[in-house]
């Protein structure tokens, strides 16, 4: 029983450090400067900069329609860990509880009562 907890515990442990760790590179992204090796749109109004600005434009509505789903994919993986983690709160309340008719059922993350099989708010 142990074991599963601690699985648990470290899925989430896991799940937080791969958002740290996203988090740091989109910084990390954000802030580099204009170099030979970098992507950089300059445009000075003649259409002899490095990018058209029809080009400029698709560019920036590509970046806008991956940052939508980006923004997406980090949500759902946000909700994930907040359920994960609730489970793991409710599995601890649960096994800590003084009502010895109650029992952890992993399957479904809820706590049950051995006689009645319906949902107990240890």
């Amino acid at each position: 029983m142990k074991t599963l907890t601690t699985q648990r515990r470290l899925h989430g442990i896991l799940a937080v450090a791969m958002l740290v760790l996203m988090g740091t590179w989109q910084t990390t992204a954000l802030a580099a400067s204009c170099t030979q090796s970098s992507t950089c749109i300059t445009i000075d109004g003649k259409g002899s900069g490095a990018m058209s600005a029809e080009e400029a434009r698709q560019s920036k509505e590509q970046w806008n329609e991956t940052q939508t789903l980006r923004h997406k994919v980090n949500t759902r993986a946000e909700k994930e860990f907040d359920k994960a983690d609730r489970a793991v709160d409710d599995e601890d309340r649960c096994n800590g509880s003084t009502n010895v008719n109650t029992y952890w059922e992993p399957e479904t993350r809820k706590c049950l009562d051995r006689q009645t099989g319906h949902r107990i708010n240890p």
